[in-house]
């Protein structure tokens, strides 16, 4: 009999720290990017830098935002946002 009140408490203890945990959730907002690295990007360019080419980053993704990755012959290849 003490068994099933200590399973019986221990369940209900349970059940409030679940319910606890998810009432003190907050919305993330977050960013997908997929694993693909441009190697043939040849530059980047950034509004803050004006008409200066900088590195370029692996893929849009992983460039501040408002960058764009170019090819070599000035393709745009994505912009960050």
């Amino acid at each position: 009999m003490a068994i099933s009140k200590i399973g019986i408490l221990s369940l209900l203890l349970f059940s409030v720290v679940i319910l606890l945990g998810i009432s003190n959730m907050e919305k993330v907002e977050g960013k997908i990017c997929p694993q693909i690295c441009f190697d043939a990007a040849a530059y980047m360019m950034c509004p803050s830098s004006g008409t200066q080419k900088l590195a370029p980053t692996c893929n849009c993704c992983l460039a501040p935002q408002g960058c764009s990755l170019y090819y070599a012959d000035r393709t745009l290849i994505c912009t960050s946002t």
